[in-house]
């Protein structure tokens, strides 16, 4: 078979093999002495790879064999094909461990092991490769060690072993790789220990990514010796410390994640120095002191994201500062002052430098008799207040009065000639205790109004109940509040209503079921939008359980009360059965009763609920995952074909994991999220879709188990969902071509 032949390509085509036929053509092509290239990528090519091939000349150079459905082991020998220069085998089913012989291919240059089912230890034969200048191997199952010996690659240009089980510390061997320039990633494994100061061998590295492992220690301030850095992502782990000064000397980056860790001390001034700073992602950490003014001289910062720290002082109003949806402050519960729109206290005038005033000794005993005295005083008026409980109606009155002095006042009459006296083409929903109303305040601006129906049972209790929650909490994942009202109408009858922003997309009630409306672009969520709507949904709920004090259970997640800004993030609101938490009930809800009723809706309620336990956090977790199902399968819990035995939970876990792809919701399929691609990125996109799709559905079903104690907890619940989002995100924009984005290109076909 044409014995002269030196190039033979196939690729994107339908080609068919199997184990029983099909394969045959490979054991022919070991008479072609002098082939030098073999691209069969992107077809139909399944079954096991024969072991001739293993036998095909030495002068080969290229074997491309990605993007099929080759499964089985590598075959062992593949070591004899000791001319390659490139080997591919990416996005394929291919299963079992990388064969030792593979070290026998001195020659190459490029290896493509990513997206496949190898698994066991990355052999240390590896390093033998010394002409490698591309290792890829990320999305699989290897594991084990990184092998010290791929500190032998001197021309390794890349390495990404990003998602996969590996675990041991991080080889100082590879950090001192001379050549290593365009990114090194081994995000989302579970490697520990940690960061070698051999980091600031990487003089010549422009990314670096180790997000989602289990490193600790201190950021090593060599760190900085990475001078052209361009982004850095450190999240995910257990690093301690304080932020290093070093930094300063990366002018060139514009990334930094160091999301959820557990460093502390101050955020280094230093950081205001590099003007290339895009994005920067500090929350979820120990940090102190105040908020560097210095940040809101970036004029490039595009992200900023400082929550869930304890950070005080005054918050700065200049650039990134000035952009509610491009800062986060959130969860810091001792910052002031910002731009109005934050609704931070006003703060105090600071004195003058950093000594404390000394007073004279009579003086501080005077403040000392006198402070005795109000102790007293206070115990007296304690006491009296513990035997004469408030009734619903002066709680009401009082928690009123906070919210108004908090956000401002407003009369029954501006609300009713904001809706047209609350007619009903201002109507925008209604529920069990009022109804929702457009309103259109002064200059314009657009407000959604609850009025409650006061003669409706439990309505008094509702409005306690939300007014309470919402002056605890501030996320921007919930409803904002702007102010409500407590007062009397024309009638003479008395009148509660609280104002809210307006979100003008509706609840995701309205994009899930379209009701008389035929599905299309315009009117249904694609899947990118659905998983941004559910990370802010498990953002704020995780918010309520975690970082709340004290926690605050919402008790009825459901579509209808996810609203959707115009943005199209979402905002969880509707706090009227919520709960707080006392601060010791976190160990006891479990093993609590409670005789009260049910908290929740049909078919998103716990149904240890049923069963008299008290609510909980878990409580709401089910309804997440109920929900999230609705979300990804389009159907609703309580639709016409649940019933007798049959739920959405047992729907979907009968589904998993060969036939998720039947119970997704098929308008997700109307949205074409990429379309100037070749037919391998479409393969690769689908692929991904896939993969997204079944882990989604698997969190819900680990979400909604019937047993609390089997439901994944909220924070995990948050963590995974984040990361589902970002790895579909990563590929996709990798695929479309976004430069910024484009961190793992494919391996070029011949």
């Amino acid at each position: 078979m044409f014995p002269s032949l030196t190039d033979l390509y196939l690729n994107d085509n339908k080609l068919e093999a199997d184990d029983r036929e099909g394969w045959e053509f490979i054991t022919s092509l070991t008479n072609c002495s002098q082939l030098q290239r073999l691209v069969l990528g992107n077809n139909s090519f399944s079954g096991q790879l024969p072991t001739s091939i293993t036998n095909l000349s030495t002068t080969l150079q290229t074997l491309y064999l990605g993007d099929n459905k080759i499964s089985g082991a590598i075959p062992f020998d593949i070591g004899n094909l000791v001319g390659l220069n490139i080997l591919e085998m990416a996005n394929t089913s291919l299963s079992g461990v990388i064969p030792e012989s593979i070290g026998k291919l001195e020659n190459l240059v490029e290896l493509g092991l990513y997206s496949t089912g190898l698994s066991g230890f990355i052999p240390s034969s590896l390093g033998n490769l010394t002409q490698l200048s591309r290792l890829y191997a990320y999305y699989g199952n290897l594991e084990g060690p990184i092998p010290a010996s791929l500190g032998k690659l001197k021309n390794l240009f890349v390495l990404d072993l990003s998602t996969n089980q590996l675990n041991g510390s991080i080889p100082r061997e590879i950090l001192k790789l001379p050549s290593l320039s365009f990114y090194l990633d081994l995000s989302y494994n579970s490697l520990s220990g940690p960061l070698p100061t051999e980091v600031g061998s990487l003089g010549d590295l422009n990314q670096l990514i180790l997000s989602g492992n289990q490193l600790s220690g201190r950021i090593p301030d060599s760190i900085g010796n990475c001078i052209v850095l361009e982004r850095l992502l450190l999240d995910q782990n257990s690093f301690e410390g304080s932020i290093p000064q070093s930094l300063k000397n990366i002018r060139g980056l514009s990334l930094l994640n160091l999301t959820a860790n557990k460093l502390s001390g101050s955020i280094p001034d230093v950081l205001g120095s590099i003007k290339s700073l895009q994005q920067v992602y500090l929350a979820h950490n120990n940090l102190s002191g105040l908020v560097p003014s210095s940040l809101q001289n970036l004029t490039s910062l595009s992200r900023l994201d400082l929550s869930f720290n304890n950070l005080q002082g005054e918050v700065p109003k200049r650039g990134i500062f000035g952009n509610l949806t491009h800062s986060l402050i959130d969860g810091n519960s001792e910052l002031c002052g910002g731009i109005p729109q934050l609704n931070l206290a006003l703060c105090t005038m600071p004195t003058a430098g950093n000594s404390k005033m000394q007073l004279p000794k009579s003086v501080m005993i005077a403040l000392t008799a006198a402070g005795a005295l109000l102790f007293l005083v206070l115990v007296v008026v304690l006491i009296h207040l513990i035997h004469k409980k408030p009734s619903q109606r002066q709680k009401s009155q009082f928690i009123t009065t906070e919210i108004e002095e908090q956000y401002g006042r407003i009369s029954y009459h501006e609300l009713s000639n904001g809706t047209n006296g609350f007619s009903e083409t201002n109507l925008l929903g209604k529920g069990s205790y009022g109804a929702v109303y457009k309103c259109s305040l002064h200059d314009d601006i657009a407000t959604a109004v609850k009025v409650f129906n006061v003669l409706q049972s439990g309505s008094a209790r509702s409005f306690v109940a939300e007014c309470e929650a919402l002056r605890r909490a501030r996320h921007r994942c919930l409803v904002k509040i702007i102010t409500c009202c407590s007062s009397i109408n024309r009638q003479g009858q008395e009148f509660k209503a609280l104002v809210f922003e307006f979100m003008p997309n509706g609840s995701l009630e309205d994009w899930l079921h379209q009701k008389s409306k035929l599905p299309t672009l315009s009117n249904t969520l694609s899947l990118v939008q659905r998983l941004d709507v559910a990370v802010d949904i498990m953002d704020a709920l995780d918010y309520l359980h975690n970082h709340c004090q004290p926690p605050i259970i919402h008790c009825d997640l459901k579509p209808s009360n996810i609203l959707l800004a115009e943005d199209m993030s979402a905002r969880v609101g509707d706090f009227g059965i919520s709960k707080i938490l006392p601060d010791d009930a976190s160990q006891t809800l479990l093993n609590s009763f409670s005789f009260v009723g049910l908290r929740g809706s049909i078919g998103y309620v716990a149904p240890e609920y049923g069963e008299g336990y008290v609510v909980s956090t878990l409580g709401d977790v089910y309804s997440l995952g109920v929900l999230l199902l609705e979300m990804f399968t389009g159907r609703s819990p309580t639709n016409d074909m649940f019933k007798d035995f049959l739920d959405l939970h047992k729907f979907a876990v009968a589904a998993l994991p060969n036939r998720a792809m039947e119970i997704v919701d098929p308008t997700i399929w109307l949205h074409e999220e990429a379309k100037d691609l070749g037919p391998a990125d479409v393969n690769i996109l689908r692929s991904r879709r896939e993969e997204c799709l079944v882990s989604v559905i698997a969190l819900a079903v680990s979400c909604s188990e019937r047993n609390p104690r089997e439901r994944t907890l909220m924070r995990d619940a948050a963590a995974e969902m984040h990361a589902i989002r970002d790895a579909y995100l990563t590929i996709s924009s990798s695929l479309a071509g976004n430069p910024e984005d484009k961190k793992k290109p494919p391996l070029p076909v011949f």
